[in-house]
């Protein structure tokens, strides 16, 4: 794992997806999971704003690794956020 990349465990729910927060060399930097992706990386199905955080908490290393990687190959959005879609 790039030591340089840290995930806060502040965690925000919306309405199809969580929004989580990783800081690299001082800098927030927000990323996002939809609840379908989610669903296939926990292989959980249902996800919704009331089981979200708990299904997250379940395969959070999986979603940070995926995050990781993007932030690695800066494959941000146009608001310089993380999505995994």
């Amino acid at each position: 794992m790039n030591q340089s990349i840290i995930f806060t465990d502040q965690l925000f729910i919306e309405q199809d997806r969580v929004r989580f927060i990783a800081q690299q060399q001082g800098v927030n930097i927000n990323c996002y999971v939809s609840f379908t992706a989610m669903g296939q990386l926990c292989e959980q199905q249902g996800i919704n704003q009331f089981n979200a955080a708990d299904v997250f908490e379940l395969c959070r290393f999986d979603i940070e690794d995926k995050a990781e990687a993007l932030i690695g190959q800066e494959s941000f959005n146009d608001n310089g956020d993380i999505e995994l879609y």
